[in-house]
């Protein structure tokens, strides 16, 4: 985190005219009922919260599959494609769940780019190794192979994928999923999905369609860049459009009580960090509107700030007047504050409600072609090779090199797409599980999932 931002931060005192001498009248204890009162009103906010703490709006799909006693998955050998992230609603990972589950055998984890404990930098090679927490082989997808091969596979009878997607295209975790699938279904292996909550909610479709040519696995189905769907729904999607080279026996565990209207703040959940620079749960908002940046050669606060992909800053960027631009435009639930960068530099902060009706995807071309033509010479034409192709697979075709280099509105951007969302939207409600209201009212909050095993217990050289 960038120290001179505090510094430039003027702390708010105590004001003397809250403390009781400066009105010059003496100080008089609370009356016995005032006291009583207010005794009742601490245990009533006490009690409310403690309920809070116990209860959730949303029934996640490893708690819907504990509430059926794992009977999908009974006398099975079971694959979990997992993470730190894979909790159910208590908190528990499901790897532990499902390890001590009655009747199921867990024998192998498989993870994702990050690794299974969610901390190795983007890009990097996860090597295989063994889980400290339940003892079991971890298969690496996203080193030497991004797909499962038919020994990691050996002896197993289901594949279980449970990882919370961010409901961006570019970010792998679902590419991860699409892969399994095919080896799943190549091998005659039925996948299940255990569904989780898209974070920013199941209405918001946004961007362009990947063109084949630039299929990749930060793109690797031709969903729009914000697709609004669960990893479940696009599971569905997915092996009925052909869109797996090997359609599996696939069966998802949808939640209960999520809508398409819910972001995340709705569910009551907890958010814990999907990958090093996802820590919060509006960190898809941001990812989305400041992805582009690291690949132009920009900068969007990643690796100097406890908010990663929440800043714009570049090279001869003139944060204060772009900061001015932003505001002016009048989105609601976006604002634009100039803060001190990276050495010195300046930088915009963003902050974007989950809510607003601005179209991220677009923001976020619109402020890196303002970081790209504010820089002398542009970004582009200093950024390497492997960084432009890099935006066009992220893009999904090479138009973003041009698009970059024009200064059109976020409106005018948005709407290049508008024809391929709306067929998008259409296309996908087949798939859809859930809709804008569930039948169980919104209010009305689960008890949290119980433990299915009494406590934790060491590793055992027999479960090795």
């Amino acid at each position: 985190m960038d120290l001179s931002i505090m510094r430039r931060i003027p702390r708010s005192d105590p004001s003397p005219h809250f403390l009781p001498a400066e009105t010059g009248k003496p100080y008089r204890f609370p009356s016995a009922p005032v006291k009583k009162l207010g005794l009742l009103l601490v245990l009533l906010l006490s009690w409310s919260l403690l309920l809070r703490a116990e209860a959730a709006s949303v029934l996640l799909g490893i708690d819907v599959l504990e509430r059926m006693r794992f009977a999908p998955l009974t006398g099975k050998r079971v694959g979990l494609i997992t993470n730190q992230a894979s909790v159910d609603s208590a908190g528990r990972p499901t790897r532990l769940a499902l390890k001590h589950a009655p009747g199921v055998r867990l024998v192998a984890l498989f993870a994702p780019e990050h690794g299974i404990s969610g901390d190795i930098r983007a890009g990097r090679h996860v090597s295989f190794h063994r889980d400290p927490l339940t003892g079991l082989p971890v298969y690496p997808l996203y080193g030497d192979t991004r797909r499962p091969t038919a020994a990691m596979l050996a002896g197993l009878d289901a594949l279980v994928f449970e990882l919370q997607d961010i409901g961006c295209r570019s970010y792998t975790y679902i590419s991860t999923m699409i892969e399994a699938m095919d080896a799943a279904g190549e091998f005659g292996i039925p996948f299940f999905v255990l569904d989780r909550p898209n974070p920013l909610g199941g209405r918001r479709i946004e961007g362009p369609l990947v063109h084949p040519p630039w299929e990749s696995f930060v793109g690797r189905i031709p969903v729009p860049y914000v697709h609004g769907m669960t990893a479940g729904e696009i599971a569905r999607m997915a092996n009925q459009r052909g869109w797996v080279s090997h359609p599996c026996t696939l069966r998802v565990i949808p939640m209960e009580g999520w809508r398409r209207d819910m972001v995340w703040e709705d569910t009551d959940l907890p958010w814990i960090r999907t990958s090093p620079n996802i820590p919060w749960a509006t960190s898809p908002l941001y990812y989305v509107v400041t992805g582009f940046l690291g690949d132009l050669g920009a900068d969007s606060g990643v690796g100097w700030t406890t908010a990663p992909f929440q800043y714009v800053a570049g090279r001869d960027l003139d944060a204060f007047s772009l900061a001015q631009e932003i505001n002016r435009i009048g989105y609601t639930g976006v604002q634009a504050l100039p803060v001190g960068g990276e050495h010195g530099g300046a930088a915009v902060r963003l902050e974007i409600s989950p809510r607003t009706s601005v179209n991220l995807t677009a923001l976020g071309i619109y402020l890196a072609s303002r970081a790209n033509q504010a820089s002398h010479p542009s970004l582009l034409r200093t950024a390497s090779a492997n960084g432009k192709e890099m935006l066009c697979k992220l893009y999904g075709n090479s138009s973003i090199l041009t698009i970059l280099t024009r200064h059109q509105s976020v409106g005018a951007i948005a709407a290049q797409w508008h024809a391929s969302e709306q067929a998008f939207a259409q296309a996908r409600r087949p798939y859809l599980l859930y809709g804008e209201a569930q039948a169980i009212p919104r209010e009305i909050h689960y008890p949290r999932a119980r433990p299915v095993y009494p406590r934790a217990r060491p590793v055992s050289q027999e479960d090795q």
